[in-house]
């Protein structure tokens, strides 16, 4: 008896399967969803026509009626090569809550008086539909979101330097190839772009004139940071080729900055019961352990010796 039931439910399971496979390659499955993904852009269209093309142009280039009032030209929504690495959140942010969300200029306004969730949805599927390289969904990774991201004095958004214009980092981050410390960028370094580029109607970009005016540097708060008694210098690391993203996470697709790293009791605990959890970020054991596979898979010759840090 026992033996059916068990028979009974693997039929059931392979039955079920089956059915998931049939539904993927089906194609009138395939068909009905390319059909509604087509529906969802042509209403798109339709309210971007009706709320966007004001400003943004009816094609998309930024060169709507309105167009000429503003201090700062509406994004050309064609350029794929801005706007495809952008994630959809980020997109869906502005739209709803305006451009002051996400760092940029209040020349855009918030539409979630006139858009629900599913109509912004649409106007994101049909601006992603008249970019140009064209854009496919492995192109945006979601945002990354920490707890611990700090509130800096001006909302500098890596989504837009570092994701979408792909600026690299150490033209902010110079000293990191020469230097134990990264570096951060001075305020001439930041206004060599926005002397001009959103100068005239960003109040981000306001407290970097502000700050040049008063001749202070931006007093950013420190996210990023190894204990006192730890050597550690950025020079080899970057010159051996590592991805900042090694260390620092997916910057690119934060829109603050944040970590969460360093010895958690938690872990500590879940040890002294047997378990072994992975080495957090910027603990020694991870960094240890991330020596050890330079060496394994990339001939580096990466120090494992104790004086080497703690010297």
């Amino acid at each position: 008896m026992r033996g059916r039931v068990i028979l009974l439910g693997f039929v059931a399971a392979a039955a079920a399967f089956g059915g998931l496979v049939w539904a993927a390659w089906t194609p009138g499955v395939g068909s009905a969803r390319a059909s509604a993904g087509r529906a969802d852009v042509a209403a798109g269209r339709e309210l971007y026509v009706r709320h966007c093309a004001v400003c943004h142009g009816d094609t998309g280039r930024g060169d709507g009626a309105s167009a000429a009032s503003f201090a700062t030209k509406p994004a050309d929504l064609t350029d794929g090569r801005l706007l495809n690495g952008l994630p959809d959140e980020f997109l869906y942010n502005i739209i709803m809550h305006g451009g002051p969300a996400e760092g940029l200029s209040p020349a855009m306004p918030p539409l979630s008086a006139y858009l629900g969730d599913d109509q912004t949805r649409q106007v994101i599927q049909y601006v992603r539909s008249i970019a140009t390289p064209a854009f496919h969904p492995e192109m945006a990774k979601p945002m990354v979101s920490l707890r611990h991201a700090p509130r800096q004095p001006i909302l500098f958004s890596h989504v837009i330097h570092a994701g979408s214009f792909q600026i690299p980092c150490q033209y902010c981050h110079a000293d990191a190839r020469r230097s134990d410390y990264a570096g951060l960028p001075s305020v001439e370094r930041c206004l060599g772009c926005h002397k001009i580029i959103g100068a005239q109607d960003n109040p981000e970009i306001a407290k970097i004139h502000d700050h040049a005016k008063r001749g202070q540097p931006i007093p950013w708060v420190r996210v990023f940071k190894v204990p006192e008694f730890t050597f550690f210098p950025h020079k080899p690391h970057v010159r051996f080729g590592l991805e900042c993203q090694t260390c620092h996470g997916p910057i690119e697709r934060m829109r603050v900055v944040g970590a969460d790293t360093g010895p958690k009791l938690s872990d500590d605990l879940i040890r002294l019961l047997g378990f072994r959890p992975p080495p957090r970020a910027l603990t020694m054991g991870w960094c240890v352990e991330c020596h050890r596979e330079q060496n394994a898979t990339r001939g580096a010759k990466a120090p494992l010796e104790c004086v080497t840090c703690h010297h």
